[in-house]
């Protein structure tokens, strides 16, 4: 997905907010108030990809604060259920917000490297998105940043760990257990980071629902140096039946 096609998108300023009215591959008309010092522009490329009633598309989005530059491409669906496409979708677009605000006050400019709408079952919407950042003048190497967003299709509203694990505690030590049998056969080897899969909520915050299992994404340096990339590894569900909420079960292996 690297073609950054632009669609057609009209810009106008109003009591000094920059509004942006777009359209783009049918998406709706929307507003994105900023300070004065920041400029946003979006643009929707629709691919031919689909499942069921959902089409994926995606949104580029680009713009500058103060002390950040970005050009991000992040996934997006359209069709579907009105409401399931749209907390997906503003969801997508607030896990991209929180990493333009992320950081401790330092200048950076954020890329593309990663998106992906991941799964669209009959039940749930997964969606992948993995940016660049890097220190204004740069660093030493770009450094990923994972964020994903699961929708459950049946209500339009996110699954968090704390829905999916009725018993967080219990939830968490199965995925730290089952995990530490999964990463010696990944590039972070059998020396891999013990301290990255302690069973507490961030260490598995980046997951996604997929048919074959629960999949997460380490964050880089999490398991192991940089050098071995971002790591991922799949926790099928049958390993979980005993720590999955049953009335979600159905939903995250769809």
């Amino acid at each position: 997905m690297s073609d950054f096609r632009r669609s057609s998108c009209v810009v106008g300023v109003v009591a000094g907010a920059i509004v942006f009215l777009a359209s783009c591959s049918g998406q709706a008309g929307t507003a994105v108030s900023e300070p004065s010092t920041t400029t946003v522009s979006e643009a929707v490329t629709s691919t031919t990809e689909s499942a069921g009633p959902y089409t994926e598309t995606s949104l580029r989005v680009t713009g500058s604060t103060d002390r950040v530059d970005f050009d991000v491409v992040i996934p997006h669906i359209e069709g579907g259920d009105q409401a399931v496409t749209a907390e997906f979708n503003e969801s997508m677009r607030a896990a991209l917000q929180d990493q333009i605000d992320g950081g401790s006050g330092e200048s950076f400019t954020l890329r593309s490297q990663e998106y992906d709408v991941t799964h669209i079952g009959a039940k749930v919407v997964s969606g992948l998105l993995v940016t660049s950042w890097n220190a204004d003048p740069p660093g030493a190497h770009p450094t990923p940043t994972v964020a994903t967003v699961v929708i459950n299709a049946e209500d339009a509203t996110p699954i968090t760990l704390a829905d999916l694990f009725p018993d967080l505690d219990a939830g968490l030590r199965t995925l730290s257990e089952h995990c530490a049998t999964l990463l010696p056969a990944t590039a972070a080897g059998p020396e891999f980071d013990r301290t990255g899969i302690e069973p507490v909520e961030m260490n598995f915050a980046n997951w996604l629902a997929t048919p074959a299992g629960m999949e997460i994404h380490f964050d880089d340096y999490q398991v192991g140096p940089h050098a071995v990339g971002l790591v991922t590894v799949t926790v099928p569900w049958d390993v979980l039946g005993d720590v999955v909420d049953p009335q979600l079960a159905d939903v995250v292996s769809s």
